[in-house]
């Protein structure tokens, strides 16, 4: 084997199953294997048996304390460890790979995705030209910018698979393709990881540091960490233009933000206001209500809450009374979900129809902790049926309570602030103690007063912060906001009239639903990492605030000399007088996120970019971002460009794991690709997750979750195997799981490929003369035409997937034509007629043909194998230098081929194919050739007798004989039959194969078997019994069928089977 002269040969097994050395080493605890004439369902049954086996002994093992030796489990179904072949050749003066020396025996991703990336960077594959060739056929589209610190997960990986295959098969088409890359500066995400690495290694806090000091800390930590996000990108083989590469916070992008947020302000869009905010205390910032999680409680449930000591209790609806002011003992009772908020209450209000609390209006009550007259108002919006009809107002922590106390004229007052610690006016006795701390502590004050009434259990929802994992707390702040109502109409409009395209369309209706409801959007962030608000107050150091302006006038510009000459205009006095200090806040994340298309891209400037490529295609993400960015995006890009920054939005389901659960750092269930990709061990795996700075408690339930899914590692896939399997799911429906196991099947796939392309490299020689595939004439041979014909329709079905970004469609449609058509059956049936002179050339002509068009089909799904492959067959001149920019094949070019008539006999001889091989599993024949004999009508007979050869090949049987419909020959011994269709029998001759005394005895026991196993599974239930478990009725329908196989084969063995010499017969003079 010349092989390992070429490559070099790793025999060790991959890391991931911790194997010994020895590339095809078995496991420990691997059952063995299935012999090869047993049918797919036995191979299942015998796994689930040594599966139960494994389980028994675990079980009596944990029953003995532990004892015994460990016996290690097997490793992921359908893997066996592999050799693993590094690529060693020198590169040429390019940087391309040596394509002239022999491919190694066997698929190895590692060898065939080297070195590949980098030459295709060194081309300038990726980078559109100068001169658009395509005509007005240009893709322009953006990657959504993952977050700088952060790194990629399955979720990202889809996203970038799918957007990969729809840009390289335009760049296929010979459009004009523009991908543009890019990473977010994610303000909240990125300050929270560098204060935690900050206190964890120096053991400082942010308040420890200035705020340019912690700047520069951040900084550093984007160059440490910047680049891996990009680096995993190239690992997936995205074909991105590096060369406008943008991030958030570069100065260009910097100057769009700035440059959008004055052009908002001059439009009246953003103004500053005081009003309730969605608060993180854990992050000490506001919130946009997108990043609010809506948790639904059914009654008492005790959370963890940052800051706060013990778990908290919620679902349960506290009922306290207010004593009313010179009222003898009369009070009015308030239920309440959050106690510790009365201390900021101002009144209380009541229906003023409800007739239990009409001889209170007017009067006050007593705050038992302020000592404060609060006075009872009444207001329609006040609902008498809910918790005692009387509602204590808090305007500093509630919306509702907020209008009603500014309706009323009524004080604000806020108790907790920013930390979620009690503040004043909430009295001395509260003062520094946590919000939900202080709960109890109220509580308990309100009992010892004989004011308290009652706890019962209530069903709520409880808004959660998204970031942190923390209780949302509603704060009064002074902020600024942007007015969203008008965009979004226009942003409605565009769906509803179709001049932008939600795929799937069920999302249009949410995006109407929400565009209707819409409000103001909370721009400032209470950070130090981010967009700085480009607005400034305004100070007169000799009069201090403007009189018409108490809190201060706010002046917005693109730098601070423009700022003060605005406010010197509005002032009527020298700017040199004038003192300004920046707001210190920053600008909500999100905000340049929505830039993204049109100022990763040189807006404002009228650049030749943004003149090419703007407004972009389509967009691909995940449908959780629909309003945080989609919409954002649309809104800001009509409102600041005049045009919708992309016509087509592609969202893709929620990701989650293999049991379902969304993908968490905290659960140790999210996946690296490049994991998948390369293979890891669960030591390196659980090494990572020290790295990832998660807490104590988050830690231990990672490790162990981790633990748990991936007890031997995640075995080497490939990218292109992981790239195959992500395309694969059907974006447009349910939620997405994502199974390690998928890619695996896909590498198996990758090998199939190889092995095949490998066969027609040895078949054509090294002095093929090849023509381009679509010159290809239609060939004589009918399993030549059946090949190209489905080759034709996989073509068209490819392109019309492709088309209405169908991804999943596109790849089953390949994956089926390599495995089903090309390798399962063509490959089989040419084998005879390459052995034959006068077909052996056309039959080599049709196999480039399958094979070259083949590849191409398959490179925007598997660009590194396609690429291998492809470099190394023959091509006609003037033929392009890569694989990324041949041509797509187009359906129309090939339709000289589609031959329905030969598809419909083969498919016809297909099925008694299937059936001479079940019953050839049923008997276990093993490499047995046995005869055959076909009873059919006329026509199926004509078709046989022509593609005779083929069905031998592909049944594995000897001579065949063509038996016509309707004749009722004698019966001999030795044969066994089975319908293959309404009109169509097939039989063997099993003389010398089986001894029908002995096969029935066997086929017996092995019915009592499986009936022993179904009535376990409860698949034998009469008529008072309940159906089989819906976790066992695969395997239920499993045993069913194979019984039923079984009953068959018996009852052709009690009668003697088909002619010998059947009157009528017509042998096919390909058996002789």
């Amino acid at each position: 084997m010349a092989a390992p002269t070429l490559a070099r040969v790793l025999t060790a097994a991959p890391r991931a199953l911790g194997s010994p050395v020895g590339g095809r080493a078995r496991c420990s605890g691997v059952p063995p294997a299935a012999p090869p004439w047993d049918p797919p369902e036995r191979a299942r049954l015998r796994a689930r048996e040594h599966k139960e086996k494994r389980q028994r002994q675990r079980r009596e093992r944990a029953a003995l304390g532990g004892a015994g030796p460990q016996v290690p489990t097997a490793p992921p179904k359908g893997w066996t460890p592999k050799t693993i072949i590094e690529y060693q050749h020198p590169l040429e003066p390019d940087g391309k790979k040596a394509t002239g020396v022999a491919l190694p025996p066997a698929y190895s991703p590692r060898y065939v995705e080297a070195a590949w990336y980098s030459w295709w960077e060194r081309q300038g594959l990726f980078t559109p030209p100068a001169s658009l060739p395509g005509g007005d056929r240009v893709l322009s589209l953006v990657l959504p910018p993952p977050n700088v610190t952060g790194s990629l997960h399955l979720g990202h990986a889809l996203t970038v698979a799918l957007q990969d295959a729809l840009v390289r098969w335009r760049r296929m088409q010979g459009w004009s393709v523009l991908w543009v890359p890019g990473t977010d500066h994610a303000g909240i995400a990125t300050q929270a990881v560098v204060e935690r690495w900050l206190w964890q290694q120096r053991g400082l806090r942010r308040q420890d540091l200035t705020r340019s000091e912690f700047l520069e800390e951040v900084w550093a930590w984007k160059q440490r960490h910047g680049d891996e996000i990009l680096r995993q990108l190239r690992a997936l083989g995205a074909s991105l233009d590096w060369s406008r590469c943008a991030f958030t916070m570069d100065p260009g992008f910097s100057r769009a933000v700035v440059e959008a947020f004055v052009r908002l302000h001059e439009a009246g869009l953003i103004h500053r206001d005081r009003r309730l905010v969605t608060w993180s205390c854990a992050l000490r910032s506001a919130l946009a209500d997108v990043e609010v999680e809506p948790r639904a409680l059914t009654g008492p449930t005790a959370l963890r809450v940052p800051g706060c000591p013990q778990p908290v209790t919620f679902g349960v609806l506290v009922t306290f009374a207010y004593p009313v002011e010179g009222g003898d003992g009369l009070e009015l009772p308030v239920a309440t979900t959050r106690p510790e908020t009365m201390l900021g209450d101002v009144a209380v209000a009541v229906h003023p129809d409800d007739p239990r609390y009409r001889h209170l209006h007017g009067r006050y009550l007593r705050h038992p902790f302020t000592g404060q007259l609060l006075p009872v108002v009444t207001d329609p919006t006040v609902e008498p049926a809910r918790g005692t009809g009387a509602v204590k107002v808090t305007p500093g922590h509630s919306s509702p309570d907020l209008a009603l106390a500014r309706a009323h004229g009524l004080p604000l007052l806020s108790v907790i602030g920013d930390d979620g610690t009690m503040c004043p006016p909430g009295g001395g006795w509260l003062q520094g103690i946590h919000r939900f701390v202080a709960r109890e502590k109220v509580v308990a004050a309100l009992a010892e007063r004989g004011l308290y009434r009652g706890t019962q259990d209530h069903a709520m929802t409880l808004p959660m912060c998204s970031r942190s994992g923390d209780v949302i707390e509603y704060l009064l702040k002074s902020q600024w906001f942007l007015r969203c109502r008008e965009m979004a109409e226009r942003a409605r409009e565009a769906v509803t009239s179709g001049r932008l395209q939600l795929v799937p369309k069920f999302h249009e209706k949410n995006w109407k639903t929400w565009m209707d409801n819409i409000g103001d959007w909370c721009l400032s962030r209470q950070l130090w990492w981010g967009h700085r608000v480009p607005a400034y107050r305004v100070g007169v150091p000799s009069a201090g605030s403007p009189p018409e302006h108490p809190e201060g006038l706010w002046v917005v510009g693109r730098s601070e000399a423009e700022a003060r000459a605005a406010a010197a205009h509005t002032l009527h006095c020298p700017p040199d007088e004038l003192q300004l200090q920046q707001d210190p806040d920053v600008l909500d994340t999100w905000f340049s996120s929505a830039l993204f298309p049109f100022a990763a891209l040189g807006w404002p400037e009228e650049t030749p970019d943004l003149q090419r490529f703007y407004p972009t295609n389509v967009l691909e993400t995940g449908s959780d971002l629909l309003f945080f960015w989609v919409a954002r995006m649309v809104m800001l890009g009509q409102q600041l460009t005049g045009r919708l920054p992309f016509s087509q939005v592609l969202l893709h389901s929620l990701v989650r794991d293999t049991h379902g659960r969304k993908m968490s750092k905290s659960l140790g269930n999210v996946i690296d690709p490049c994991d998948i990709i390369a293979g890891a061990s669960l030591q390196e795996l659980q090494e990572r997750l020290h790295h990832r700075l998660l807490d104590p408690h988050e830690l231990t339930v990672a490790t162990e979750g981790q633990r748990r899914q991936f007890p031997h590692g995640i075995p080497e896939c490939g990218t292109d195997a992981l790239r195959m399997a992500l395309c694969s799911h059907n974006v447009h429906g349910d939620d997405i799981r994502l199974d390690v196991g998928v890619a695996l099947s896909y590498r198996h796939f990758c090998n199939k490929i190889w092995n095949a392309v490998k066969f027609v490299l040895a078949t054509l020689g090294p002095d093929f003369v090849p023509q381009p595939p679509e010159e290809q004439t239609v060939p004589q041979h009918p399993m030549d035409r059946w090949v190209l014909s489905r080759l034709v329709q996989v073509v068209a079905e490819c392109g019309r997937r492709m088309e209405a970004l169908e991804v999943h469609g596109a790849i089953a449609a390949v994956h089926h034509f390599w495995l089903r058509s090309f390798c399962d059956v063509y490959l089989e049936t040419a084998k005879p007629t390459l052995r034959d002179p006068a077909t052996a050339a056309e039959t080599r002509r049709t196999l480039l043909s399958c094979a070259e068009l083949g590849l191409r089909l398959l490179a925007p799904f598997a660009p590194f194998l396609g690429e291998e492959l492809w470099q190394r067959l023959p091509r006609a001149p003037p033929a392009p230098p890569t694989l990324c920019l041949a041509p797509f094949p187009d359906a129309a070019c090939l339709a000289h081929w589609r031959c329905p008539k030969v598809e419909a006999e083969v498919a016809a001889m297909q099925e008694v194919v299937r059936t001479a091989r079940a019953l050839r599993d049923v008997f276990r024949l093993g490499a047995a050739r046995p005869p055959v004999a076909v009873r059919c009508v006329v026509e199926v007979q004509d078709s046989l007798a022509v593609l005779g050869p083929a069905l031998q090949a592909l049944a594995q049987v000897g001579p065949l004989q063509l038996l016509p419909q309707g004749a009722e020959p004698e019966l001999g011994p030795g044969w066994v039959g089975a319908p293959a269709g309404p009109d169509t029998h097939v039989y063997l001759c099993l003389r010398g194969l089986v001894e029908p005394a002995a096969a029935q005895a066997q086929l017996r026991a092995r019915s009592r078997g499986l009936q022993r196993r179904l009535e376990t599974l409860g698949g034998t239930q009469g008529s008072g019994e309940s159906p089989p478990h819906p976790g066992t009725q695969q395997q239920v329908a499993i045993l069913r069928s194979e019984l039923a196989r079984l009953a068959q084969a018996l009852e052709a063995l009690d009668p003697p089977g088909p002619p010998e010499d059947p009157g009528g017969r017509r042998e096919d003079p390909g058996s002789q």
